[in-house]
């Protein structure tokens, strides 16, 4: 009867084991089929005439036009619709909407012109994402934003 008690403790041992082999390989595969989803972000940035983060237009004459590169990759995991607007001084100087899938970059030149002497004249980029559309213009925050300095002489 000892013997018996002792296979059954034995067989049970084995069933358990099977079984927990079994889950692992099933979790082990799970994690490695399901894809990971990383941090959610938008890259927002300007360059200078060269493609580069130097370069920048920051001393200009009246008249004269500054040229920079604004670039946004979408990390966002989703289809998403940007508003991006340029000011200089708090007046609106350009913008355009775009709509950008998950890992898409859109780089487009975007030159200002220099009207008005002073110096720290302040270039802001402003970028909205589709979602920040439902607020009123006067409550509506940037999602992302960019500013350089211009001295304009």
């Amino acid at each position: 009867m000892s013997e018996s008690r002792g296979m059954d403790i034995d067989r049970m041992l084995s069933i358990i084991l099977i079984i927990a082999i079994i889950l692992a390989i099933a979790m082990t595969v799970y994690v490695v089929v399901t894809p990971k989803q990383g941090e959610k972000f938008t890259e927002f940035y300007i360059l200078g005439k060269g493609g580069m983060a130097d370069d920048y237009p920051t001393d200009l004459s009246v008249g004269d036009e500054g040229e920079v590169i604004i670039g946004v990759v979408n990390h966002e995991y989703a289809s998403i619709t940007y508003l991006l607007e340029a000011k200089l001084n708090e007046t609106v100087i350009g913008g355009e909407e775009l709509c950008l899938e998950h890992s898409e970059t859109w780089e487009q030149p975007f030159s200002f012109e220099a009207t008005k002497k002073g110096e720290d004249q302040k270039v802001e980029f402003l970028l909205y994402r589709d979602q920040d559309h439902n607020e009123s213009d006067e409550t509506r925050e940037p999602y992302r934003s960019l500013h350089l300095w211009v001295d304009i002489g």
